[in-house]
């Protein structure tokens, strides 16, 4: 019979791997926490309108990339592909929004069907952060103060490089998209194919183009920094500003564009030149005129998302890792003492809670049970022996250190593990 495997582009995340996982996933939280922000947490399912209508229809993610299917009551239903929609239709929809203020994130799996590749997946995890309800550059800058502190805590600020562009109001970016489209038509043969195609969908897309010759198009055509309207204009310095008043070092890039219709004003990407062509490793921007297109009433928002596989590549080839051992103690249990052995081990951990604890289960040799204590990675080995049973004792063996061993009573034990822990 065939075995069944996973779907291209759908991974498996393997014991070996869940611990640095766990690690990443520890300090976003611990940082988002020092800022005060909360988690909100939504379905990874959501009516297939909600993300046409946020997104845009002519959108690639739209129109190639969404997991949309008919449920048994003939419902289009879809796998999300971003959070920020899904954010905003529960904060909506659970009276979240009007006339309040909200720091909120959350994290987990979206879904978009693209060619699998290294850092980019059709299962793929994002941890993202949404503002509501503060129209001022001084959320747009705290969000980028907050994205630069959990870079320096995993220690990649060396390898990533922010840059930030204002993408100006609907009217004026309208109208830039007008004056780009026109210019553009009149130099078609001259762009990429995948340009061409974007000209009569999503314009503005084809600033980022990776074909060097159309970037050298754009250089002589309409300028979007041109176009801006002067309250885009105030907003942007007042964020470089408090950007430089913080120490967040930053590009301005006036080709920077979002992918997603709804973005307006700031924008900015967190990028690297450490993972090929997958360099955007944190993005996001504002979105002022979401929550109404979406049935609510007007509310300036604010926010950005890490992909968390791109982020652990970075990790593993920059960053600065503790060691990330699953083991502190592993209980040797030789001979017929498994009762004793379970009390033992509940004995510690309920005294030490932060000590990982590892009861050997299923008997063997005393030498096999060794083997397996010092594979393990522990830094102990705890012994008990039917002799150390009858006598309430229990025998310590260090396992990276030149220490000598040492026996003694079982009700001395969690003292003796608190000063090695400490």
């Amino acid at each position: 019979m065939k075995k069944i495997q996973a779907i291209r582009g759908m991974n498996d995340i393997l014991p070996e791997d869940s611990a640095l996982w766990q690690y990443l996933e520890g300090v976003i939280q611990q940082t988002l926490a020092g800022f005060s922000y909360r988690e909100i947490r939504f379905p990874i399912m959501e009516k297939t309108e909600l993300f046409k209508r946020s997104i845009g229809e002519v959108t690639d993610i739209v129109e190639k990339e969404m997991y949309t299917f008919l449920d048994r009551n003939e419902e289009s239903l879809t796998l999300r592909p971003e959070g920020t929609a899904s954010c905003v239709r529960a904060c909506e929809e659970n009276g979240l929004l009007y006339n309040q203020t909200q720091r909120l994130w959350y994290m987990g799996p979206m879904f978009r069907y693209e060619k699998p590749q290294k850092g980019r997946y059709r299962q793929f995890h994002q941890v993202g952060i949404e503002t509501y309800g503060v129209a001022g550059p001084d959320i747009d800058a705290e969000l980028l103060l907050l994205s630069y502190e959990l870079f320096k805590k995993l220690g990649l600020t060396h390898c990533v490089e922010l840059q930030i562009n204002s993408l100006g109001s609907d009217v004026a970016r309208s109208e830039f998209r007008q004056a780009l489209v026109t210019y553009l038509q009149s130099h078609k043969d001259a762009l990429d194919e995948d340009s061409r195609r974007r000209l009569d969908t999503n314009p503005l897309r084809i600033l980022d183009s990776k074909s060097e010759a159309t970037q050298r198009l754009l250089d002589a055509g309409p300028s979007l920094s041109d176009y801006l309207d002067e309250e885009s204009r105030q907003h942007f310095a007042e964020f470089t500003q408090l950007l430089d008043a913080c120490g967040v070092p930053y590009t301005i890039n006036n080709r920077l564009v979002r992918g997603l219709d709804y973005y307006n004003r700031t924008a900015f990407e967190w990028v690297t030149d450490k993972l090929g062509a997958q360099s955007a490793v944190c993005a996001g921007g504002r979105y002022d005129n979401l929550v109404a297109q979406l049935g609510g009433k007007a509310t300036p928002a604010v926010g950005f998302a890490i992909g968390l596989e791109r982020l652990l590549l970075l990790l593993q080839g920059e960053g600065s890792v503790p060691s990330l051992g699953t083991v502190d103690v592993y209980l040797a249990a030789v001979g017929n003492v498994q009762a004793q052995a379970l009390s033992l081990s509940s004995e510690v951990r309920r005294a030490l809670p932060n000590l990982k604890v590892f009861m050997h289960c299923g008997g063997g040799s005393f030498k096999n049970q060794l083997k397996k204590a010092d594979k393990s990675g522990a830094s102990i080995a705890l012994i008990l022996g039917e002799n150390e049973a009858v006598a309430g004792t229990v025998t310590v063996k260090y396992l990276r250190e030149e220490k000598p061993q040492l026996t003694l009573p079982q009700g001395e034990l969690v003292e003796v593990l608190a000063e090695i822990n400490n």
